[in-house]
């Protein structure tokens, strides 16, 4: 225990009184939700950040982009701008958020991909402008109650589950671990390949005591280095390690697998890059002329930024990309009961 935490214990139980006050508003009616005629999925989680959203979201949308007119809605947390924007060639992460802004790179041509602090008239303007519109997926809205999914995927790590932790400020909790009897699915993220049934079944039956949902795990699956700078299109074995996440252990041993770290710059999760952090990763670089940079997708959009090109311009920078990675039939099981839910709507609507 840390000698703070009593005090820290105080105001922890005042914020969980404010939050199961305004979750049980909701839950009387006392505080609407508003329903969409269009399927919504909302992808979260209980904690602050870290759980991996982003790649859900991305997992989602490689499922779904195939068959139905996807539109993702995120805040687009760290961006410099205020209101509902649908995303364009002409922004960047400053516009968008840095997590916005990598789906819109990856995805931007076949999904259309917006931000806005408040979801309800964001929505109301998505559909609107793209009325063709046939899911939404909510980015980080679990406790954002004002719209009403139609389905409830909750994130949770392997490694800090929510009910190993404390509301603020006392742990990293948005609200009481109760608040996952409103998710259909859990799905505990950044699961190791070596974890045991009967592991599982520990954790499962922890879960479960907090919700009826299906409990399903996922690992993480990494891709191939994936070059930013054309003009150095050669994986090489020496790496200056790269990363602005909110934990950046699993990223580090994954490349210590496979790569020569030779150093590892850490950053706060949504970093906004300086020029003194560029000229230090170049002068790394010098040190050593058979290494170069690896990074992860978010991080790579804000280094290839403009103000710094002319510093890392002749460097290798590399991508290490990741995945979900579900069991196949878990991963049928997700894909039937969104699929179910998104033609029960339809059908809804058209009578």
């Amino acid at each position: 225990m840390r000698w703070y935490d009593p005090l820290l214990y105080l105001f922890a139980l005042l914020y969980d009184l404010v939050t199961c006050v305004r979750n049980w508003m909701f839950d009387t009616g006392l505080k609407r939700s508003f329903n969409f005629k269009v399927p919504v999925v909302v992808v979260g989680n209980l904690n602050l950040g870290g759980s991996g959203k982003t790649p859900m979201v991305e997992y989602l949308i490689e499922c779904f982009q195939d068959k139905f007119e996807i539109a993702t809605l995120s805040r687009g947390y760290g961006r410099k701008t205020r209101g509902f924007l649908l995303a364009d060639q002409d922004m960047g992460p400053n516009e968008l958020g840095d997590e916005p802004f990598q789906i819109f790179t990856k995805y931007g041509k076949n999904v259309t991909v917006s931000v806005g602090e408040k979801r309800v008239p964001a929505i109301l303007e998505i559909l609107r402008l793209r009325p063709k519109t046939n899911l939404l997926l909510l980015d980080d809205a679990f406790q954002h109650r004002y719209v009403k999914g139609d389905f409830y995927v909750l994130l949770t790590t392997y490694q800090k589950p929510f009910y190993r932790d404390n509301v603020l400020p006392l742990g990293t909790l948005r609200e009481h671990p109760s608040g996952a009897k409103r998710a259909d699915i859990v799905i505990v993220t950044k699961c190791p390949l070596d974890v045991s049934h009967e592991e599982k079944e520990s954790m499962k039956t922890q879960i479960q005591r907090f919700t009826k949902a299906e409990v399903v795990f996922a690992g993480i699956q990494y891709g191939q280095p994936i070059a930013v700078n054309p003009k150095f299109p050669e994986v090489r074995k020496d790496v200056v390690l790269v990363s602005g996440i909110a934990n950046d252990r699993l990223f580090a041993e994954e490349v210590q697998k496979h790569f020569n770290m030779l150093h590892r710059l850490s950053f706060p999760d949504h970093y906004r890059y300086k020029l003194s952090d560029i000229k230090k990763m170049r002068e790394l670089l010098l040190e050593s002329s058979s290494a170069m940079i690896l990074t992860t997708e978010k991080d790579a959009v804000k280094l290839k930024s403009e103000a710094f090109s002319k510093y890392l311009e002749d460097f290798p920078i590399f991508v290490l990309p990741i995945k979900v990675k579900l069991e196949q039939d878990k991963s049928q099981y997700l894909d039937a009961r969104i699929n179910k839910i998104i033609k029960d709507k339809a059908y809804i609507s058209e009578s």
